[in-house]
């Protein structure tokens, strides 16, 4: 390279010729770059919003309407107190006024949304835009290689504020106190601001957005267990309608946000506002590492690698099922552990319930109306039966959840690979559109239906020491296999998404489970009418309990499925090919 040229640009690690000013950055490029990540995600970003206002909005008039009087809800609190299960669950308890309850119950589920929405928002404008190669032309220009970075940080953390602002003021409309109004939604701020930290850090770890989201949502899941574990393991207070939370609790940004415990005035431990320092400082932390990993490594490398493949291909990836189970296993096998684990705390903590019902707790139709439809809404809509039973349900729905969550990402893997141009090519072999588009319904129907199944086995495990183990397992299966056509029917609406509108699949085909789940979850304990709950297939599961299973739901949920399943493969078959974003 003569001087000349030498002095005009310079030679990047993946051999482009970036030009000199690439290194200089000037602030100018920033705004730009913020402009176009709003624009893009706009109506992603409304709709999250939305969703966070309405949970606000009406969640204290529905605690209100729901559990009626404080005395009503003191009575709940000592009952839940003693209840582990429905601890990890929901949270701690801090007393017994209204907005304190809204809080104990939403919180952690809140929590676990805005993690998903930052880490996927952080990995799809980092290492998917490394992988697509837009990052690497973005880095040619005068913005660098850092700024882009710096613009996801900026609608990030913008992001987190605007949702910690409208919950904060759906709390005020409510008629809490100002004060603690505004330290809710800096908590949920603030949680949302760690875990954008940690998107960013997994987006430099893993090679691509896939390993990237897997891993993001992953730790998402651990900071719930342990926050679960924190608060199912906690000290209750002298006064009976609040706790501490235990160690465990201390090491998830979720416990952070809610060892703030804005409502909590009266309370023993009363409102902290020091936690919100551990989630900017974590979130803050994980960004600098993440910028100065990225200054640091060559575009498309990673700090983990992936694996030399196979000289030669196995003969199982000859056909569309055996390179989509190739593609996703890691991910399979991923939700295959989680639900395992969660099926093995179900009967760990069978005999814990058992022994609660022995003691004179009470069996759900013992309780007054009150406590049998608290149990009811945390047990899920539709639940009913004794007391275990309820328990029971209530633990399989998150499962189902797992499950319903790993057969939507088969989905939204098929339009990535659309997308890419990497289906294009597969496509030009003698493999026709139905075929592929089968493989990952196939794959993503088996993925929920091996979740389901390790999860039953695990509580089965779980349960040998407790009696009864046979009457128990049965619940357990029969509970497992409930959630089944619930997912089925999830997974068929997404590849419906993704056969009509196909460059909608990836946000949409998220919405859409969350949607499902947030009403299904919360749609008894919010007060929502009967139309909007009927619209979650997670309120038509069948109701396990101690008499005949009615499946009728089941098979009209899965008749659904099919019809839907069968409808988004005709027009995948008439449509073309949508490449890019």
């Amino acid at each position: 390279m003569t001087a000349t040229h030498a002095s005009a640009g310079r030679v990047g690690s993946a051999g482009a010729l970036a030009p000199a000013s690439a290194g200089r950055r000037p602030p100018h490029t920033l705004l730009p770059l913020v402009t176009q990540r709003f624009r893009r995600d706009r109506v992603q970003l409304l709709a999250w919003v939305a969703g966070f206002a309405l949970l606000a909005y009406v969640g204290n008039a529905a605690v209100v309407g729901t559990y009626g009087t404080e005395a009503q809800r003191v009575e709940v609190l000592k009952l839940i107190q003693s209840t582990p299960a429905v601890l990890m669950l929901r949270g701690t308890p801090q007393g017994p006024a209204a907005d304190a309850f809204q809080f104990f119950l939403l919180f952690a589920f809140l929590g676990v949304l805005i993690g998903l929405m930052q880490t996927f928002l952080a990995v799809r404008h980092s290492r998917a835009e490394e992988e697509s190669g837009r990052a690497e032309l973005v880095g040619a220009t005068p913005a660098g290689r850092s700024t882009p970075s710096v613009a996801t940080v900026i609608e990030g953390v913008a992001l987190s504020l605007v949702i910690g602002l409208v919950s904060a003021v759906g709390y005020l409309a409510g008629g809490a106190g100002a004060y603690g109004s505004w330290l809710a939604g800096a908590a949920l701020a603030v949680t949302g601001i760690a875990f954008l930290g940690v998107g960013l850090f997994c987006a430099q770890l893993m090679r691509t957005s896939r390993g990237a989201n897997g891993l993001a949502a992953a730790v998402v899941t651990v900071s719930y267990v342990l926050r679960g574990l924190g608060d199912a393991t906690g000290t209750v207070h002298a006064d009976g309608v609040s706790m501490t939370a235990s160690w465990p609790s201390w090491l998830s940004p979720i416990g952070w946000g809610q060892a703030v415990a804005p409502f909590s005035a009266g309370a023993p431990d009363g409102q902290r506002a020091w936690p919100l320092a551990l989630g900017v400082l974590l979130g803050g932390g994980l960004v600098a590492v993440s910028l100065w990993m990225q200054a640091h490594r060559d575009v498309d490398s990673s700090v983990i690698p992936e694996r030399p493949g196979r000289l030669h291909a196995p003969a199982g990836l000859a056909g569309p099922i055996g390179l989509a189970w190739r593609l996703q296993r890691n991910a399979v096998v991923g939700w295959m552990v989680a639900g395992a684990l969660f099926g093995l705390l179900i009967g760990a903590l069978g005999q814990t319930m058992v022994d609660l019902v022995q003691a004179g707790n009470g069996a759900a139709d013992e309780v007054s109306s009150t406590l049998g439809n608290t149990l009811k809404s945390f047990a899920g809509p539709g639940a009913a039966g004794s007391f275990i039973d309820l328990f029971t349900a209530a633990m399989f729905s998150l499962v189902g959840i797992i499950a319903a969550v790993g057969a939507v990402q088969a989905m939204v893997r098929a339009r990535q690979d659309e997308a890419a141009g990497t289906a294009e090519m597969v496509l030009a072999t003698r493999i026709t559109r139905l075929r592929w588009f089968a493989s990952y319904l196939v794959l993503g129907a088996l993925t929920a239906v091996l979740v389901l199944a390790v999860a039953v086995l695990g509580a089965i495990v779980g349960l040998t020491r407790s009696a009864g183990v046979g009457d128990r397992a049965a619940v357990a299966a029969q509970a497992g296999l409930a959630q089944l056509p619930a997912v089925l029917v999830l997974l068929a609406v997404v590849a419906l998404v993704f056969a009509a509108l196909p460059r909608a699949t990836i946000w949409l085909g998220w919405v859409v489970p969350i949607l499902a789940i947030g009403i299904g979850q919360f749609g008894g304990l919010l007060g929502l009418p009967d139309a909007v709950r009927d619209a979650s297939p997670f309120s038509h599961t069948p109701v396990v309990g101690a008499g005949p299973v009615d499946w009728s739901a089941a098979w009209v949920m899965l008749l659904i499925a099919v019809a839907l399943s069968a409808l988004a493969a005709v027009l995948v078959r008439r449509r073309d090919v949508a490449l890019g974003g």
